[in-house]
């Protein structure tokens, strides 16, 4: 009953968004749209992606910007709540009439969006995402530019069948039964199909008891899980390994992209985040392996020193989102949110310079691209 008194609300918030005009947009800059959490636990990652967005924006406007007019990142707050994301969602479709929507995190927060039709009412599209939620993956309206949770799970069941561990368990964030189950299904048939077994999957709730529970549940299994893959955000990921470690878990730790292995290393000593692995969707930023890395790395040297501007894998990230995004901008003439679909849509083998984006009949997903980066000995990412 309240899950349905919520999506009524959201459908009735999104009658009343002003649809942006079916035409060309007409403004002095094309402005993309991105709500996520500035604020809390899970901003760090969300901030960043911004970052990398907004440093190839400000070099495409160096050169003219799309079809003459300047790109402008418009960012919001929601704080982590998924009806804030809603509501500052409609803010941002009404006031800044965005040409799409980019750089949104969370499950729960985007099967909200979907559930309030905002997305359908404005004609408009989401470029670029976080969510381990199979039915946001799978969202007509949602363009993702790195791989889906399929690709990273499969990656990680391939490299635990190198390592001979067969033995698997699955601990995963709190959402819906039936996205639990699903996930469930996708990890199980993975590991299956690699040789090996899904022996235990356990939700990682808020709460010492129930968390207490989780951990005892994993011990307790028999025969003792070889591997735990952990699909859950970095706050969720840094409490479930702390605890595990602490209790005796010695079984090796995998996890979902979901997790930023950069903020789990500063959350946690090194000597549990010791051998800890997570699937990448994107080249490693802190190498110049190829002509993306490096492209990155010389724009984030010409910025001005008090700028604070790190590397990492978000910025990255959001680095690679912005040009897939400007790319269906410049192949969209004349430029509408509506006609952008289309062009995202016809986007096959686009090389960003060794990182490479289609968006296949069918799919929503632009790459399938998946590393593994692990922590070794001395608490330092590699690969």
């Amino acid at each position: 009953m309240q899950e349905t008194s919520m999506r009524m609300r959201y459908r009735l918030l999104a009658l009343a968004v002003v649809c942006a005009a079916s035409g060309s947009l007409a403004h002095a800059d094309w402005v993309v749209a991105q709500v996520a959490p500035l604020t809390g636990a899970t901003a760090v990652q969300s901030k960043a992606y911004a970052q990398g967005m907004r440093l190839y924006f400000n070099e495409v406007n160096k050169s003219g910007g799309v079809h003459g007019d300047r790109l402008r990142l418009v960012s919001a707050d929601d704080r982590g709540s998924p009806e804030e994301t809603v509501k500052q969602t409609q803010r941002l479709l009404h006031e800044a009439k965005p040409v799409a929507l980019a750089g949104y995190f969370g499950n729960r927060n985007l099967q909200a969006l979907l559930d309030s039709k905002l997305l359908e009412q404005a004609s408009i599209s989401l470029v670029g995402f976080h969510s381990s939620d199979m039915r946001v993956l799978k969202a007509p309206q949602l363009f993702s530019t790195r791989a889906g949770l399929p690709e990273e799970v499969e990656k990680i069941a391939k490299h635990l069948a190198t390592l001979g561990l067969t033995r698997l368990a699955l601990v995963y964030d709190e959402r819906s039964e039936d996205e639990a189950k699903a996930l469930t299904q996708l990890v199980g048939s993975l590991a299956t199909a690699s040789g090996g077994q899904l022996l235990a999957h356990v939700p990682w709730k808020a709460g010492k008891q129930a968390q207490e529970a989780a951990i005892d549940s994993l011990q307790r299994a028999e025969p003792r899980a070889q591997a735990v893959l952990v699909v859950a955000s970095s706050p969720a990921s840094a409490a479930f390994l702390e605890a595990y470690r602490l209790e005796g878990g010695a079984a090796q730790v995998y996890a979902t992209s979901s997790a930023d292995i950069e903020q789990l290393a500063t959350r946690l000593p090194v000597e549990l985040m010791r051998g800890v692995s997570i699937a990448q969707v994107v080249p490693n930023p802190y190498r110049s392996t190829n002509r993306l890395n490096k492209e990155l790395r010389d724009l984030l040297a010409k910025q001005p020193k008090d700028e604070a501007l790190s590397v990492s894998y978000p910025m990255m990230e959001g680095y690679v989102n912005a040009k897939v995004l400007v790319e269906a901008m410049r192949r969209t003439q004349p430029l509408s949110s509506e006609r952008l679909a289309d062009s995202l849509r016809s986007i096959q083998s686009l090389d960003l310079g060794g990182y490479w984006v289609t968006f296949a009949r069918g799919s929503q997903s632009g790459s399938r691209f998946v590393d593994l980066s692990i922590v070794n000995a001395q608490g330092r990412v590699t690969q």
